[in-house]
């Protein structure tokens, strides 16, 4: 995956920051809970009566947002570097690796961050040189640049 460098402007990305705290907030002011991603979709594996209507709801929204971007812009063309197995590995490894770390980016780096929580900080920091260790060491170690 790449990143568009060329489209980038600091006002897009301050405004896209803005709109995703604005919403991480919001949604701790009505629903009492933290926007954390992982945990709303582990929830969905393992539902609970009452408490899952809003998961759909969440997830549906996370789904829908940029369907409802690309009616009114242009969205990003999308370039995958990677095969499916890596991508898969990938995905499987993050996915445990939140269940460990107890949260995802979103609830520790977002959320977590803002409410100056000290396990939310190691958190996030783990997961920043997690992944910087994993990119190093396949694309200068390994040698793979893509899979």
């Amino acid at each position: 995956m790449t990143i568009d460098t060329v489209h980038f402007t600091p006002i897009a990305a301050l405004f896209g920051g803005l709109l995703i705290g604005a919403a991480a907030a919001l949604f701790m002011l009505i629903n009492g809970r933290i926007a954390g991603v992982s945990g709303i979709m582990g929830g969905l594996l393992r539902p609970v009566a009452g408490n899952t209507l809003w998961r759909f709801a969440f997830v549906f929204g996370l789904l829908l947002a940029p369907v409802l971007y690309g009616a009114f812009a242009t969205l990003p063309e999308i370039q995958l570097d990677s095969g499916y197995p890596m991508l898969i590995v990938a995905g499987l490894l993050v996915g445990i690796g939140t269940r460990y770390g107890a949260g995802c980016t979103s609830g520790h780096g977002i959320c977590g961050i803002s409410r100056l929580s000290p396990r939310s900080i190691v958190a996030t920091l783990l997961f920043m040189v997690a992944g910087m260790a994993t990119v190093f060491a396949l694309r200068h170690l390994l040698g793979v640049t893509s899979a």
